[in-house]
């Protein structure tokens, strides 16, 4: 039998939230709070959150035995979530019901059972609340799932109050589900129809409960793309079992050609006023040169032509940041996987990075640290630009450090620097393409805005994961897992 939860625990953990609330603390830090909070009240070993928006799901928190999954991309439309998003709003299932690759790795670090919690406002979907146990045989009562609506409701709260969550930031804060879902029974009539399925089709809930699907209906596990009324649709399906013959449905507008024409003319923009800065002063120093040549002495031109290097080799980096961002639809860090030596791969990329930098790199890493699975010349690409963006955001002379450990699943390592920091709200919108911390033409910090979206893309092709989390005394660190060969 579990233990009883703790109220003790959750009416003074309720306090510190208060507490926050009161002094203007918001967002993700309250959430981490919660998560926290829970896991002491249900007696749990660890906690996650998952926050659905645009572009899918995420772990934008975690406490506990689970922290290392913050970061980790879930997808709403794979058959083990969506069996969750359109079952009853709390449940309890072994970690073997979930996504395999996850269940492995909880398995792995001795956790066997989980608590499941819908986080919805009005109806729509913005997240899941998850606990893990240890305990593989323990039943959780009514108040386990009493507690678990309650903190999942009390971080609906946020979102309600437009608290600023990471992944949408100082913009609209609540966000259905990207995908469209029903459930269908038997004989293909609609049973459920998210907010998001009304807005992908056009088609509201009242008309469409009770009759057939406006589409074709995939074998499970198959994509299918329909043409329905002037849009395309991408449409998968699976079973749901515990439901007799039901099936869920997943939809998504593939024709979003107001975002391709957004991110083209952003794109334009972007790269017209990067590339003007290296360009401008190769130029002048080069018209020095070539002008002056005479007049000048031999410390000057060599000055000069150093400057002409140094800016080169930024404007040639700029440019491959800037290509890899255009071909969105393309591989990036798209080699076939492999076994790899993770710190020979690292140890190589930090000798191409720039003079300066490598100066103040200083690295930690084990000699028998177990291979991971993936791409090693990409490691180049994902060193540069962790370790660019530390040297960018923290004083001159203050080292940024790599280090790296192994787990029973995966690889880490990380780059941590002593700067300014990443604000909560801040963590997942960094990720974003072409988002900056500054806007406008007074930013202190320059750049394209395009570093930790390539480094995100890069991982998650390879089956990792990658976060941002404050440093301790100050900072960031940039974490990245692999899976373990």
């Amino acid at each position: 039998m579990p233990e009883s939860p703790d109220y003790a625990a959750l009416i003074a953990g309720q306090a510190v939230v208060i507490e926050m609330a009161n002094s203007g603390v918001s967002g993700l830090p309250v959430v981490s709070h919660l998560l926290a909070l829970g896991q002491r009240a249900l007696h749990a070993d660890g906690m996650a959150f998952v926050e659905y928006g645009p572009t899918g799901g995420r772990v934008i928190a975690a406490s506990g035995a689970v922290d290392w999954a913050l970061g980790r991309p879930v997808d709403p439309s794979a058959p083990q979530v969506a069996r969750l998003l359109a079952g009853p709003h709390t449940s309890e299932l072994p970690v073997d019901a979930l996504d395999a690759g996850l269940a492995q790795q909880l398995l792995s670090r001795g956790l066997h059972r989980a608590m499941y919690a819908r986080t919805e406002i009005g109806g729509t979907t913005i997240g899941s609340l998850y606990s893990f146990f240890a305990d593989p045989h323990g039943t959780p009562t009514a108040e386990h799932h009493t507690l678990m609506t309650y903190l999942a409701s009390c971080i609906a709260h946020l979102y309600g109050d437009q608290a600023g969550l990471p992944a949408h930031g100082s913009g609209p804060v609540v966000t259905a589900l990207a995908d469209g879902l029903a459930v269908v029974d038997r004989d293909l009539r609609i049973r459920l129809w998210n907010p998001a399925a009304e807005q992908v089709t056009g088609y509201p809930a009242e008309k469409m409960l009770g009759e057939r699907l406006p589409f074709p209906l995939p074998a499970p596990g198959q994509v299918i793309d329909h043409r329905l009324e002037g849009r395309w649709l991408k449409v998968t399906a699976g079973e749901l079992p515990g439901a007799y013959e039901s099936r869920v449905v997943t939809f998504r507008d593939t024709t979003d050609q107001y975002r391709r024409d957004h991110d083209r003319d952003l794109f334009v923009a972007v790269t017209s006023h990067e590339l003007r800065t290296p360009v401008t002063v190769i130029k002048g120093y080069a018209d020095t040169l070539s002008n002056h040549w005479d007049s000048l002495s031999a410390p000057d031109r060599l000055e000069a032509a150093r400057v002409i290097g140094l800016r080169a080799g930024e404007l040639a980096r700029l440019v491959d940041r800037l290509l890899a961002a255009a071909n969105d639809g393309g591989q990036v860090g798209g080699a076939p996987p492999t076994p790899f030596d993770l710190v020979d791969a690292l140890r190589t990329a930090a000798v191409a990075l720039p003079a300066d930098l490598r100066r103040r790199l200083t690295l930690d890493l084990p000699d028998d640290l177990p291979k991971a699975y993936g791409d090693r010349a990409s490691m180049t690409t994902v060193l540069t630009e962790l370790a660019t963006n530390a040297e960018k955001y923290s004083n001159p002379g203050t080292i940024v450090e790599v280090t790296a450990e192994a787990e029973d699943r995966t690889v880490v390592f990380r780059v941590s620097d002593r700067g300014i920091g990443v604000r909560p709200e801040h963590i997942e919108r960094a990720f974003d393409r072409f988002w900056q911390g500054e806007q406008g033409d007074r930013r202190r910090y320059p750049g394209t805005g395009l570093g930790l979206y390539l480094v995100r893309r890069i991982v998650e092709r390879q089956n990792g994961w990658v976060s941002l989390r404050p440093r301790e005394g100050g900072g960031t660190v940039a974490e990245v897992r692999l899976p373990r060969a």
